[in-house]
C-alpha cells in the first residue's frame, strides 16, 4: 500500500511539472508573439503612415507589396514569420510575406475568412493564439492596420511555428 501511494505521488508531482512548463512555455511564447509585433509595427510606422490605393499598402511612400525587406528583418531579428496583409473585398490578401507555400512566399493567399483571427481583426481588434496557416500551427498574433482615419486597411502578422 505504502508503494502504491509512494507512486500515486510521484504521478502527480510529474504531471504538475509538465503542467508548469507547459504554463510557462506558453508565457514564453505569447511574449516572443508581442515582442515580434512591436517590431513589426515600429519598422513599418518608421515609414510612414498606412495608405491604400487599390490593393496596393503604402507606409508613407514605400509601397509593400512585393516588398519583402520589413517582414524579413523582423523574421531575422525575431526567428519568427512575419506577413502584411491589405484589405480586398472583404478579406484580406498577403502581399509581403515570409510564409512559404510550395517552396515560394505565399503572396496572394488570403486570411482564412473561417478563422478567429479574421472574425476579431473584422471587428477592430488583435488576435494572439494558436493558428492553423496553410496547414502548419503557429503561436500567432494579427493585429489590424488602420489608415489615418482609422479605416482597416489591412493586417499585420507574426508567427513561431510550433
Amino acid at each position: 500500500m505504502k508503494s502504491i501511494k509512494i507512486i500515486l505521488s510521484v504521478m502527480l508531482a510529474a504531471v504538475m511539472v509538465v503542467s508548469f512548463s507547459q504554463a510557462v512555455m506558453a508565457q514564453d511564447a505569447a511574449a516572443k508573439v508581442k515582442d515580434a509585433m512591436k517590431l513589426l509595427q515600429e519598422k513599418t510606422a518608421a515609414l510612414g503612415a498606412a495608405k491604400v490605393d487599390g490593393v496596393s499598402l503604402f507606409f508613407g511612400a514605400d509601397e509593400m507589396n512585393g516588398n519583402y525587406d520589413v517582414v524579413d528583418e523582423v523574421a531575422e531579428a525575431q526567428s519568427c514569420t512575419a506577413t502584411l496583409f491589405v484589405k480586398k473585398d472583404d478579406g484580406f490578401m498577403r502581399i509581403s510575406t515570409n510564409v512559404i507555400k510550395d517552396g515560394n512566399r505565399a503572396v496572394g493567399t488570403m486570411l482564412d475568412p473561417a478563422g478567429a483571427a479574421f472574425a476579431a481583426i473584422s471587428k477592430g481588434e488583435a488576435y494572439y493564439g494558436q493558428v492553423d496557416i496553410l496547414g502548419d500551427k503557429y503561436e500567432a498574433g494579427y493585429e489590424p492596420i488602420k489608415d489615418a482615419s482609422g479605416a482597416i486597411v489591412g493586417v499585420f502578422y507574426v508567427g513561431f511555428k510550433l
